[in-house]
């Protein structure tokens, strides 16, 4: 018996898909329901997909607004389609299946567009279903239903009712027989049943008319358990806002609007994703993903709404700036207008003042003129547009949502909203920016109270409104007072820069820069855009230009300016030597002025490119940079000296060192650090709890540094590769090639060079790890290519030169693997790199093992995996052992070989290692359950093998041809020729089917 394969779980949705399959299998009936744009009709398209897979009848029944006016339009629909599409057995006559007209099918984009509409054409290719299954739609009746066979089993009655009900039939005066109706589908249905499995998808079942929900109700109820039921339902939150005929069929029974009863087990709530699932959303649509988190913030994890705004993003004539703000094409605008269009005017007039207040509450709403807030509010909440604390306090549910509705409503309405809220706030710092946003009208005295606000936020240690307010202290100063106004363009601008809120920064600086600044203010200005660009470097040449010719003659301001420019050249332009020229410069200009904090920042960056350039004084500037740090305390950890040399403590494999004074800071920065200092702690404790094998606190402190990233705004490129690195460690090797590929794509975006390298590496050794030895030997010979397109030399930095030797030996480049690892050998030697020493040890002897010298290779691995384990790493430790199991099973030496793998797996257990446990855990090729054809003999001509000839082993014994197995390995011909005579000539075969047998276990 074979198993259907398992169609994928659209993006974020496979543990709602599986309770949704446990609740069909349990109750035969499921309610998916949730906002619309949530992604509902793409669960149940999935699920429609996996039914069809094993063989069910899948009939999906799509409905519109409009149906529900039509009297039996639902259930007529379900009657024409199950008879135009399901071949029908007659009685004791076999008949054709009439020719079913082009499918209707549900959207082919995932949360791209409204349900289609029934009768509509087809938007793209076939969807689930759409060869075997009915597609249905209840705005068409297709023709010729006496012919299908459907009414052949139905008495007269039935039969009559029924085609009447189709239009097949004349309708009498009295109408159709309505218990004959019942009978009549609930026969058709239950017939149906008779050929196997049934799934039945009603998308919209709001829409279903009253009748066809009568009548579908009574024969669901008479169905057998091997019909299944999926409803997929928007609610309706503003019942008064429908028309006329929906008030004339209210139905008593609160449950009358459904097709059953729904309990609390079969009524599943489709959530909105996570930041991490929007950018896997984002990144399947082939969308810009380094804005996710603020897209998601946006969207409020909607799907239809991210993908809207990722594509006002691409769209946009020139790439959107971190500092930025989000461009907002009329798609997404119309969306949220829509979301919003659906609730009465009162209901929007109290949101807007909800949209308006900083801090929203129904009693601050009510009091500031909307005597029915509880009531619109609990309204708005639920139709998905709000939700309410148990305290009374709003949140919009995307921030699409209150954008829209301030963006939409005119100056006379925002300035009536925030003067009746300036009224009744209870804070003063709330209330001065209120009554300034309440005026148009520069004023000095206004924007005095605004700046003292702004002070007052600050020392409360809301930097964020400090920044909203410096801004708007600004942009209230007269024009009289040009000077007054500059030096407050300059304080928003730092002030947004402290905030991390770029986009503040940039409305500052641009400001600023239209005015006549003088040169110190324009440097500062622009400055404070520099430091909130986080990634995104690459597009702000100009600002740099700028900045240094505005800043001759000011050594302090050319000193700060040099700084920035020495993370540009490392970041975005790649050239780690240009870096070093630029700190070095900045330090010296620092130390004229006594400036001993720029000048410890300075220093760190310089200690950063004499590490990366393999410099002997690396460690003595790092030094110096810390002793200036202890005189004066730098205002964060991000660049500093301490973490810079936490970070070399990391590279050096004194991981305890490390992991100790990361710890000590860990309570002093999220008392008092920047979300960039936490983000850059988690991120640097995911890395050191990964190398030393405590997977778990890794997968947590990753998930930690990428959940504040994506909150924050930032690019999520560096977090990603993070989390790359820890699910490598204790995850899920697919989940870390996943979360590299994606810090590629977002690094590329950025233009950062450095994580660019970084990334890649992470993905080329999690496929070289897993097998995949063409992909990972393409990208390491990338990684291979960019760092020596920086002029990296310290091979610690990042450890590529073991992976990509070993990807060499396994498409039998041994010669290349053995030259690179002759390059490194000295360089690491030099420089003391013990730990790197070993991984090309190990990798060296994976080389002797290709040449024969098994014996030499096993007593190196030992040895290896001894240093490995006295060096606290015990995932390097474990990995030396699969290897020293590879070459004790080309030795003959089965025995020697499980022990090492059991060693391995032993350590793997007890770092919680998941993927290297299953690793370790998996049978070697060529030692299955037992001996086959050729018994122990059989069983050592394989072991004989190397890598790559036993890939090409078994393709070819699978049938490949020499000409696809040469494209499948990204090999030439020739080459397979020459590797498959050697493969015959080891294994003692003269022919492929000889090969095939000798293969099977």
């Amino acid at each position: 018996m074979t198993t259907a394969p398992q169609s994928p779980a659209p993006v974020g949705r496979e543990e709602l898909l599986t309770r949704l399959e446990r609740a069909l299998h349990t109750r035969g009936r499921a309610l998916l329901t949730g906002p619309a744009g949530v992604g509902k009709t793409e669960v149940a398209l999935a699920e429609a997909a996996r039914a069809e897979a094993r063989g069910e009848t899948v009939l999906w029944l799509a409905t519109l607004p409009s149906d529900r006016e039509i009297p039996g339009a639902a259930a007529a629909a379900l009657v024409a389609s199950v008879a135009a599409t399901v071949t029908w057995p007659g009685l004791g006559t076999s008949r054709p299946e009439p020719p079913a007209p082009a499918p209707t099918v549900p959207p082919t984009e995932p949360y791209g567009a409204e349900p289609a509409a029934a009768g509509a054409p087809a938007a793209g290719p076939p969807g689930p279903g759409a060869l075997t299954s009915g597609i249905l739609g209840s705005g068409v009746l297709n023709s010729g239903i006496f012919s299908s066979g459907v009414f052949d089993q139905l008495p007269g009655p039935q039969r009559t009712a029924v085609a009447m009900l189709c239009r097949e039939a004349p309708i009498d005066a009295g109408g159709w027989d309505p218990i004959a109706l019942r009978l009549g589908i609930a026969r058709i249905l239950r017939a149906l049943t008779c050929r196997g499995p049934v799934l039945l998808v009603v998308d919209g079942v709001q829409h279903v008319d009253a009748d066809s929900a009568d009548l579908l109700r009574f024969a669901l109820h008479l169905a057998p358990p091997s019909l299944r039921v999926v409803a997929v339902e928007t609610p309706e939150p503003y019942a008064e806002a429908h028309a006329p005929y929906r008030e004339s069929h209210r139905y008593e029974d609160p449950h009358a609007a459904h097709l059953w009863v729904p309990s609390e087990a079969d009524v599943l709530r489709v959530p909105p994703l996570h930041a991490d699932e929007i950018a896997e959303l984002l990144i399947h649509h082939r969308l810009p993903s380094r804005m996710a988190g603020r897209i998601h913030r946006a969207s409020g994890g909607n799907p239809r709404l991210a993908l809207a705004v990722g594509r006002s993003l691409a769209d946009a004539r020139t790439p959107v700036h971190h500092a930025e703000a989000l461009t907002l094409s009329g798609r997404a605008r119309d969306l949220a207008r829509q979301l919003l269009g659906a609730a009465p005017p009162a209901v929007r007039e109290t949101l807007l003042l909800a949209a308006l207040a900083l801090r929203p509450s129904a009693t601050l709403v009510r009091r500031a003129g909307r005597p029915t807030a509880e009531a619109d509010l609990a309204a708005a909440e639920r139709a998905d547009l709000v939700s309410l604390s148990e305290d009374g306090f709003v949140t919009f549910t995307a921030g699409l949502l209150p954008s829209t509705l301030v963006h939409d409503a005119c100056w006379a309405e925002r300035s009536a909203g925030h003067a009746a809220l300036a009224e009744v706030v209870d804070d003063p710092v709330e209330a001065v920016r209120h009554r300034a946003l309440a005026t148009e009208r520069p004023d000095e005295e206004l924007a005095a109270e605004v700046a003292a606000a702004a002070d007052l936020a600050r020392r409360r240690g809301n930097s964020a409104l400090a920044a909203e307010l410096a801004l708007l202290a600004a942009e209230s100063t007269p024009g009289r007072h040009g000077t007054r106004r500059i030096a407050r363009l300059v304080d928003a601008a730092e002030e947004a820069a402290r905030a991390a809120r770029a986009d503040l920064a940039m409305r500052a600086a641009t400001d600023l820069l239209a005015r006549d600044a003088v040169p110190s203010d324009r440097v500062r200005a622009r400055l404070a855009v520099l430091d909130t660009a986080g990634q995104g470097l690459t597009g702000l040449d100009e600002m740099y230009v700028h900045a240094m010719e505005d800043s001759e003659g000011d050594t302090a301001l050319r000193a700060a300016v040099q700084l920035r420019l020495a993370v540009k050249y490392v970041l975005a332009d790649g050239d780690p030597e240009r870096s070093r020229t630029a700190a070095v410069e900045s330090a010296a200009l620092a130390s004229s002025m006594g400036d001993p904090r720029l000048a410890a920042q300075a220093l760190t960056v310089q200690a950063r490119m004499e590490r990366a350039l393999g410099s002997p004084d690396a460690e003595a500037v790092l030094a110096q940079a810390r002793g200036l740090e202890l005189a004066e305390r730098p205002l964060g950890i991000r660049n500093a000296a301490q973490i810079l040399t936490i970070r070399h403590a990391l590279f050096d494999d004194r991981l305890n060192d490390a992991r100790d004074e990361l710890n000590a800071l860990l309570p002093l920065v999220q008392r008092r650090g920047s979300v960039e200092d936490t983000i850059e702690l988690f991120s640097t404790l995911a890395a050191i709890e990964s190398r030393r094998g405590a997977c778990a606190a890794a997968l947590s402190h990753a998930g930690q540094s990428l959940a504040l990233t994506l909150e924050a705004g930032l690019s999520p490129g560096p977090a990603w590769y993070t989390l790359a690195l820890a699910e490598t460690a204790g995850g899920s090797f697919a989940r870390a090639a996943s979360y590299a590929r994606r810090s590629v794509q977002a690094s590329e975006e950025e233009g950062d060079r450095v994580f660019l390298s970084r990334s890649r590496y992470a993905l080329g050794r999690v496929q070289l790890i897993t097998g995949d030895i063409t992909a990972a030997l393409e990208t390491l010979r990338r990684v291979q290519a960019d760092e020596r397109a920086q002029s990296t030399v310290d091979p610690s930095m990042l450890r590529w030169h073991e992976e990509l030797a070993e990807a060499l030996l396994a498409q039998d480049a041994g010669d290349e693997a053995l030259a690179l690892l002759a390059e490194v050998r000295p360089v690491a030697e030099r420089l003391g790199r013990s730990t790197v020493l070993l991984g090309c040890d190990r990798a060296y002897a994976l080389c002797l093992a290709a040449e024969g010298r098994t014996d030499e290779a096993a007593e190196l691995l030992t040895r290896t995996a001894e240093s490995f384990g006295r060096a606290g790493l015990p995932l390097e430790r474990g990995r030396a052992l699969i290897a020293l199991a590879r070459v004790e099973r080309r030795r003959r030496r089965r025995s020697a070989a499980q022990s090492a793998l059991h060693e391995a797996a032993s350590v793997f257990e007890r770092a919680g290692a998941a993927p290297w446990l299953a690793l370790a855990s998996e049978t070697p090729a060529g030692e299955a359950a037992g001996p086959g054809p050729g018994g122990e003999e059989s069983v050592s001509a394989l072991s004989s093998l190397t890598e790559a000839e036993l890939r090409l082993a078994r393709l070819v014994g699978q049938g490949a041809s020499n000409q696809e197995a040469a494209a499948k390995l990204y090999l030439s011909v020739k080459t397979v020729e020459a590797r498959l005579t050697r493969i015959y000539q080891k294994l003692d075969v003269r022919s492929r089917a000889q090969l095939a047998t000798a293969l099977r276990p």
